[in-house]
């Protein structure tokens, strides 16, 4: 994957496929301190600890639709070529957290590419999760929160084309003021 945004979208899909309710997405980059730290949260079932310390093999994999499963490899492979690492904390029945961290500055970094697009087809796509995304950027924190939104539509799709050109304004404008407030 050429973008952190896809890997992020390749951790939320296992969280959806872990029957997650709640996902939690958390961007956070300090040119500062020079990281920049990814976590992703859900309530799904969860793992045990012998699957924990397998999912980094890319030889293992809980899909079906194929035997490889290259995602959270391929990050962990990328945040330490980079000075970084990936942690993973699970427990059956409770859920599963992902820790990704960079170093900000490294020339390998790749890059963060779409978040706006990322995030939007997740809340999109899996309307039924209730989605949380906070991006940070050197402390100035953006937070969007779907419940306040799906709660005010009653019952109206994301989906509707002024909804999601609504969704996608607020997230734009939100990352971009974190951004400029530095």
């Amino acid at each position: 994957m050429k973008e952190l945004a896809l890997h992020l979208l390749d951790i939320a899909e296992n969280s959806i496929a872990a029957n997650a309710k709640n996902i939690t997405i958390i961007v956070e980059e300090n040119t500062i301190a020079d990281y920049l730290k990814m976590i992703i949260t859900d309530d799904g079932k969860g793992m045990s600890q012998e699957m924990v310390s397998r999912v980094v093999d890319p030889f293992v994999t809980s899909r079906t639709t194929r035997k490889v499963g290259l995602g959270i490899p391929l990050l962990k492979a990328a945040a330490e070529a980079c000075n970084g690492y990936l942690t993973i904390k699970s427990e059956p029945g409770k859920g599963t957290s992902v820790e990704v961290c960079f170093q900000h500055s490294h020339i390998d970094r790749m890059p963060l590419g779409d978040l706006t697009g990322t995030f939007l087809g997740l809340v999109i796509g899996s309307p039924e999760i209730h989605w949380v995304f906070k991006y940070t950027h050197n402390h100035h924190e953006f937070v969007f929160d779907d419940a306040p939104i799906k709660a005010e539509l009653d019952g109206i799709p994301l989906s509707e084309p002024s909804v999601l050109g609504f969704i996608r304004q607020y997230l734009e404008e939100g990352i971009r003021q974190a951004i400029s407030k530095n």
